[in-house]
């Protein structure tokens, strides 16, 4: 399960990048930089969503502490990754990376974990893999 899970984080880390540099390269341009940062959270939730639910049958989980637990891990890896990446290999400040996390300075990335940690459930919910621990009771 732990291997898939990781296989199927680093297609949303492919996606993700691409998705931001779209942003960078054509959206900041002619939207402005907030206004891309949303179109883009928005993108980049979609893509999410999607990526998690055309792999959730070949992941093999379908209860919910299993579900719970490759959101968990999806959400883990990707603070790794921004913080290794925007700490150690772009060399933001730890304000700067805080910032995207931060609802109130306009960051949606703590908006993004929460969806990162929820997506297999919703994921199963929308492929109907759930066996009775999911269905409502």
């Amino acid at each position: 399960m732990f291997f898939k899970a990781m296989l199927i984080w680093l297609i949303f880390i492919v996606v993700e990048s691409l998705n931001g540099t779209i942003r960078e390269l054509w959206l900041v341009p002619v939207l402005g930089d907030v206004r891309a940062h949303q179109v883009a959270f928005i993108t980049g939730s979609i893509l999410i969503l999607t990526i998690a639910t055309l792999f959730i049958r070949w992941l093999g989980v379908s209860r919910i502490p299993q579900l719970f637990t490759v959101g968990f891990l999806w959400m883990v890896l990707t603070v790794t990754f921004e913080i290794v990446l925007g700490r150690f290999i772009l060399g933001y400040s730890w304000e700067r990376i805080a910032a995207d996390y931060n609802l109130f300075q306009g960051g949606l990335m703590s908006i993004g974990l929460v969806l990162l940690l929820l997506a297999p459930w919703i994921a199963a919910k929308l492929r109907s893999i759930q066996n009775q621990s999911i269905a409502p009771e």
